[in-house]
């Protein structure tokens, strides 16, 4: 199974700066996307910290024992260290943070995903779009409990608050997990500034539409900014093909 990618990154319509990140591996072995918050600075500061410190920690430990859950795990944990010795050094930036979504492929290994916050992993396959991941937010643990539906999350007022990001003491469960993958199959990493303007079914038709990576990560940016692109959108898409032609 050879691995095809590609990443975009747009500040959208409304803020003056971009405060997510994402990183792709050359060789393909890892995806990253983290979407930064605590002002301009130390929202830019902490997604890059997090995509460095994630990426230098599995490139560092790729050949080593640890199975791949724990590699990913700790590349996690690793990123939350630094991003507190960061606000520890540089207390204007005390209250910065991030999202973070990352997929590895690792040898034999079944591929893993982890997460922390409201950035999401995407399957897609056979025309059907699954969300991998479960938002660390407010809204979605009401959603779950069943006191709102999803129309009405879409709108509300507490839909960003966040039980869990990187940048915080009190981080204790980063969400880690094995991800089935066969030929076929596309995988989406993005921020949330793709999700608050296109709803899943949207998400669906872009990429039925749209076999060719890059054309449907533009194409999603560009409908998301049409919808208003009220916040920085990110995309890192992943397909498996059996010959690796974008």
């Amino acid at each position: 199974m050879k691995l095809n990618f590609t990443g975009v990154t747009d500040p959208g319509l409304v803020r003056t700066s971009n405060q997510d990140a994402y990183y792709i591996d050359p060789d393909g072995r890892f995806f990253i996307v983290a979407d930064g918050m605590g002002g301009h600075a130390g929202g830019e500061q902490a997604s890059r910290i997090a995509t460095e410190e994630i990426a230098t920690f599995l490139q560092s430990h790729w050949d080593g024992a640890e199975s791949t859950q724990k590699l990913l795990e700790n590349s996690l944990w690793q990123a939350n260290k630094a991003i507190i010795q960061d606000q520890q050094q540089h207390p204007e930036r005390a209250d910065m943070g991030t999202t973070v979504v990352a997929v590895v492929f690792r040898s034999s290994d079944s591929p893993w995903c982890a997460h922390v916050g409201d950035s999401r992993l995407y399957r897609f396959r056979e025309s059907q779009l699954q969300q991998i991941t479960q938002d660390h937010t407010w809204i979605a643990r009401a959603i779950k409990l069943g006191d709102i539906t999803e129309d009405e999350a879409r709108n509300h007022p507490y839909r960003h608050i966040l039980s869990r990001c990187l940048g915080r003491e009190d981080l204790h469960q980063v969400d880690v997990q094995p991800l089935d993958m066969k030929l076929g199959d596309r995988l989406l990493l993005c921020s949330d500034g793709l999700t608050e303007e296109l709803n899943n079914q949207s998400i669906a038709d872009h990429l039925r539409n749209s076999p060719i990576l890059e054309n449907a990560s533009h194409s999603l940016i560009a409908s998301a900014k049409e919808e208003g692109g009220h916040d920085n959108i990110t995309i890192v898409m992943v397909s498996a093909e059996e010959n690796a032609a974008v």
